[in-house]
């Protein structure tokens, strides 16, 4: 990933892929750099991509959602953060000890910044584990594993909002393949 783009670069989540839901991750990575696209990389085949767009935030997630839909028949959420979002969400980790089993810490990225009401909603349900909730972002720290909690598969239905969640590997690695990028000045 030499050279530099111009824009912003955008970490992309897609949600809910895996099991029957699938994201050929290369002709993925084909139809973005098609569409204009720079810099365009995938993580894992689980629905994360990484690049630069000089088109604006809603042109660029508008883009990428009509390119999934017509495509790859994929009609889900998808997500978009900022390279600068992304490393604030990094810096902001509210369990640095958590951090250490990058697979019990999960950062759930909100299509809508929740009430307070429904975070404490969702509170009230943690047996053993610890969440956080600032702006859209949810930081969900589960010592007996993502699994075995009981609060993965009610959080968009408590906070009233849909939700994608990346554990702490992910997201470093993520926010790590989005620094590589250069952008032109």
């Amino acid at each position: 990933m030499s050279g530099k783009a111009t824009g912003d670069v955008y970490i992309v989540l897609f949600r809910g892929v895996g099991g029957a839901t699938q994201l050929p991750v290369a002709k993925l990575r084909a139809a973005l750099t098609k569409a204009g696209f720079g810099h365009v990389s995938t993580y894992i085949n689980s629905g994360n991509a990484i690049l630069a767009s000089d088109r604006g935030r809603q042109e660029t997630h508008r883009l990428i959602g009509d390119i999934a839909r017509r495509d790859f028949g994929f009609d889900k959420e998808i997500m978009l953060a900022s390279r600068d979002e992304w490393q604030r969400i990094i810096d902001a980790n509210p369990f640095p000890e958590a951090a250490d089993s990058p697979t019990r810490l999960h950062v759930f990225v909100l299509k809508d910044e929740p009430k307070q009401k429904d975070v404490e909603a969702l509170q009230a349900r943690a047996a053993g584990e610890r969440l956080h909730v600032s702006g859209n972002i949810l930081y969900l720290h589960v010592p007996d594993g993502f699994s075995a909690s009981k609060l993965p598969p009610v959080v968009d239905r408590l906070l009233g909002t849909v939700s994608t969640a990346r554990n702490w590997r992910t997201v470093l690695a993520l926010g790590k393949l989005a620094s590589e990028i250069g952008l032109a000045d």
